[in-house]
């Protein structure tokens, strides 16, 4: 059972959807024991990095992830959710991240006739030891909406880059953790198949 986590942020809709497509039957949930006994585990979302969070403590989720996250259990961060398993972001200072993943996140910088959020097509760059986008031919097109980026801290861990403004790191993984600032459920046929591969990990 693939476990879709619900703290309120947008976007559950259309991944769960996706996830129907692909044949499977995700649960969206908050709930501790769920989440802890799923196959597979995904924290989709858009919206404000400290927003997040708050709900993140409020609904008792942050133990929860940081307990998936160390127990092996495949997990998969989608747009804000992959902002969310670092450290910190420009766009809350002072708030802490779930700290899974060792790296920020940073504000686009802005660039005379670029817009701000990035918002939508771009190619990425995949390095094809990935596992996660195994089989997705290098310089595919995804869907990204964001304002903020990340800067990983462990090279080795990015499986994937774009180009907007600046170098953005696009996709991470490290053992059963894995993230996307893109939105694998946005993306089209390749998106889906993305989705696949996670679902087969």
């Amino acid at each position: 059972m693939i476990a879709i986590v619900d703290y309120d942020a947008g976007n559950l809709k259309s991944v769960e959807k996706a996830l129907t497509a692909l044949g499977e039957q995700p649960l969206v949930t908050r709930d501790r024991k769920q989440i802890l006994a799923a196959d597979k585990v995904i924290l989709p979302g858009v919206g404000a990095f400290g927003d997040a969070m708050e709900r993140l403590h409020q609904y008792e989720l942050v133990d929860v992830l940081r307990e998936v996250a160390a127990g092996g259990t495949p997990f998969l961060g989608i747009c804000l959710g992959l902002q969310l398993l670092f450290a910190r972001s420009d766009e809350s200072d002072g708030v802490e991240g779930l700290g899974i993943l060792p790296g920020e996140i940073l504000r686009i910088p802005e660039c005379e006739g670029m817009k701000i959020p990035h918002m939508g097509w771009n190619s990425i760059d995949i390095r094809p030891e990935s596992r996660l986008l195994a089989g997705i031919p290098n310089e595919s097109y995804v869907y990204f909406v964001h304002s903020y980026y990340l800067k990983a801290a462990e090279p080795e861990t990015v499986t994937a880059t774009t180009e907007y403004i600046t170098h953005i790191h696009a996709a991470v993984e490290r053992g059963n953790v894995c993230a996307t600032q893109f939105h694998p459920e946005k993306s089209g046929e390749i998106g889906l198949r993305i989705l696949k591969n996670f679902i087969r990990l």
